[in-house]
């Protein structure tokens, strides 16, 4: 029979199939390493000794105390067949009853004397409306006794594991008793010379002391330790994929001296910013080389990235080849086409009347789009007339050929999973280039993580003319006249010739009455957190009739059809509508320069990165912008504290930072898009953002060194565990 390494045994083996049957279902432990890897959350310490005056403020908590035992008794029921001893204790100041029962009565009943003193650790409950511990975890203490004895008791450290209702921590404990001893087994996967050069533990080594620690510094070494294998795993997986990309042949692209790019800018009204210039010139680095580039362009809102991509195609059409960009809605994708026909001018009508001979033509493709629009737009790619494509999902299609793709460029990554990216890739006769937007600032460290496969550039400079955006919270609850000051704000601007987003969490219809829940009493936090968000239908139905009357008030939501929201969106633009009530449809790329304010209703309901991405919709033009932010959360909540510090700052990367800080780090590493958990169970993305650099760096030199990590066979396999078919989806999801 094969033998089983000892940490790919199934639980069942070690625990028997009941225990076994409930690690699997409710935390989805199903070996023996799956096991050793469900690390402690915490380390409950018996010491911190508490006076007994002050259990009354630690009910339902673990602690330790030092007392002399005042009174026992033993009580009978049960006509003699149940025994219940009856402990009292004192410390001077307070007293406090123990019980013990059954056959447990027997020891205590022996060692615990009127008189004697001990130390005392266990769960504070609540019996006939006293105070007591049940079974305690007791050590006498000699009448000679000092310190030492006190604190070795005191000292231990009790893991505290992540439970579930089915098997508490203490349960677990037992069950990692039981399988510790395979620890020593655990295959290495970090190469020798990195760890004896970082000075980390082994492997088995920071198992035993992150279960069993004797110390603090016992835990902090074992952490230091299990979080380089996570980080490092990770980054060999991220620098196989960008070295396998580096294998890959694609056609260099380089701009035609005099060319279309040349005749693009010397008709710019502007120059472009220092950072614009500098990532343009790593772009077109990138796209003069024989293998495909892989670059994330991140940038704030309004930081010029649709400029810095439309010059990056117009190069690749001068060199001969195509370039399409994918949007993630059709809104999106027909401004990308309306903005960049507008900047090219006559070079977009290219073949056409009146179009520049050096120009090419820019086409869009969509799913709605009529018959013949979308067959003339079909054949314009594949004879090569059309030089740049801008288009949705259906860019994806088998239907559409392309006669030379050169360059892919894929708008707001995040709404694109890596088959759709690929399939559009593979329209190419060579891998054509590739360029990521997102206007969602990334902490570094996560770009390294999330994005570790591609390159990445930073717009953070705004371009001139780019107004200020002042934010505000408004209390509605605590303050109801500030939400009547906001719609003043909004019939101010509207006065002034501008234009207002109000933006609000749902819909609102049928379907969605059927989700909001009842009402429930509690605080004012959880009343303004169980009545369901405000919805769109319903606040522009009041504003109509309220506080805006008078004014066109328009909605926009993702369930309207494609032409009705295009037609909403043109009548917008072109300054007819006065007051948008949508969804955060507008969240991405809607372009309204016209536009100063914005209300968004419950903001608490909405990311601090969304909130930041939302309010970047107004300011575009010359006037300065307004963002008012209205919650009915108290001011002490954590929610609005988070609000709070949207309106501090617009440094976009700052506020990722705190959204991170905020939520799990399983939901940014792409939990909420793959559905796969988060392999990082240790490593903090944020604080740990020396160990990740340093990590990236160690895989790069591993990988150039040994690409197939024929040497590093426990790595091997320590990244097979990792991209197994789901981790692989989770990390290309990016």
């Amino acid at each position: 029979m094969e033998h089983v390494p000892a940490l790919d045994e199934p639980l069942k083996k070690s625990l028997g199939p009941a225990t076994a049957k409930v690690l699997a279902e409710n935390l989805d432990l199903h070996t023996v390493g799956d096991l050793l890897h469900h690390y402690p959350r915490r380390y409950a310490e018996r010491g911190e000794l508490t006076p007994l005056a002050e259990l009354g403020e630690q009910l339902d908590e673990h602690v330790t105390v030092v007392a002399q035992v005042a009174d026992a008794r033993v009580h009978t029921f049960n006509g003699g067949r149940g025994r219940r001893l009856e402990v009292t204790i004192t410390d001077g100041y307070g007293r406090l009853q123990l019980v013990f029962f059954g056959s447990g009565v027997h020891k205590p009943q022996k060692d615990l004397l009127p008189g004697s003193r001990a130390m005392f650790a266990g769960k504070v409950g609540m019996f006939n409306r006293r105070l007591q511990l049940s079974h305690p975890a007791y050590e006498l203490l000699g009448a000679d006794a000092g310190d030492s004895a006190v604190d070795a008791f005191a000292n231990q450290l009790i893991p505290i594991y992540p439970a579930c209702a089915k098997l508490e921590s203490w349960k677990i404990t037992k069950a990692v008793d039981a399988v510790l001893p395979s620890a020593t087994d655990a295959a290495d996967p970090l190469p020798p010379a990195l760890r004896e050069g970082r000075g980390l533990l082994t492997l088995p080594d920071a198992l035993l002391k992150v279960h069993r620690p004797r110390t603090k510094a016992d835990i902090a070494q074992a952490r230091d330790r299990l979080k380089w294998d996570e980080a490092f795993v990770l980054q060999v997986a991220l620098a196989r994929r960008r070295y396998a990309d580096t294998q890959l042949p694609a056609v260099p692209r380089e701009p035609a001296p005099d060319g279309l790019l040349d005749a693009f800018d010397a008709k710019l009204p502007f120059t472009l910013t220092e950072g614009q210039q500098q990532v343009s010139r790593e772009i077109f680095d990138d796209l003069a080389t024989a293998h495909p580039m892989h670059r994330l362009l991140q940038g704030e809102v309004g930081s010029g990235k649709t400029m810095v991509a439309l010059r990056a195609m117009l190069a690749v059409v001068d060199s001969g080849g195509q370039a399409a960009m994918l949007a993630p809605t059709e809104v999106l994708a027909q401004q990308h086409h309306r903005s960049v026909t507008e900047m090219m001018g006559e070079l977009a009508e290219g073949g056409m009347l009146g179009g520049s001979e050096r120009g090419t033509k820019v086409v869009l493709l969509t799913g709605s789009m009529g018959a013949a629009a979308r067959r003339q737009a079909l054949l314009d790619l594949v004879t090569g007339e059309a030089g740049i494509v801008i288009g949705t999902h259906a860019l994806i299609e088998d239907k559409v050929q392309f006669h030379d793709l050169g360059l892919v460029v894929v708008d707001e990554q995040h709404r694109f999973g890596v088959e759709q990216r690929d399939a559009l890739r593979s329209k190419g006769k060579q891998p054509p280039h590739l360029l990521v937007m997102t206007a969602t600032p990334i902490p570094r460290t996560v770009a390294m993580t999330v994005f570790g496969d591609l390159e990445t550039s930073v717009l953070d400079q705004l371009p001139a003319g780019r107004s200020p955006i002042a934010t505000h919270v408004v209390p509605a609850k605590d303050k109801p006249h500030f939400l009547a000051r906001a719609w003043e704000r909004v019939r101010e601007e509207v006065g002034k010739g501008h234009q207002a987003y109000v933006v609000c969490p749902r819909i609102g219809d049928e379907e969605d009455e059927k989700k909001g829940g009842k009402k429930a009493a509690g605080s004012a936090e959880d009343e303004a957190e169980k009545r369901p968000p405000l919805a769109v239908l319903e606040t522009a139905d009041g504003l109509r009739t309220g506080p805006l009357a008078g004014l066109v008030v328009e909605v926009l939501h993702g369930r309207m059809d494609p032409a009705d929201k295009d037609e909403v969106m043109r009548r917008f633009a072109a300054g007819e509508v006065h007051v948008l009530v949508a969804t955060t449809v507008i969240e991405v790329g809607v372009n309204v320069p016209n536009s100063t304010v914005m209300v968004i209703m419950d903001a608490d309901r909405f990311g601090v990165s969304q909130l930041h991405q939302l309010r970047g919709r107004v300011g575009r033009g010359s006037a300065p912008g307004l963002c008012l932010l209205v919650s009915e959360m108290p001011e002490a909540s954590p929610a609005r504290a988070r609000l709070a510090a949207v309106a501090a700052t617009l440094d976009g990367f700052e506020l990722s930072r705190i959204d991170l800080e905020q939520r799990r780090e399983g939901d940014v590493l792409g939990q909420a898009q793959s559905g796969v958990r988060s392999s990082l169970r240790m490593l903090a993305v944020i604080e740990d953002e020396e160990i990740i650099a340093q990590a990236r760096e160690e895989a790069a030199r591993t990988v150039a060194a040994d690409p197939e990590l024929a040497h590093l066979p426990a790595l091997r396999t320590a990244l097979d565990a990792l991209l197994d078919a789901e981790r692989e989806q989770y990390l290309e999801k990016g």
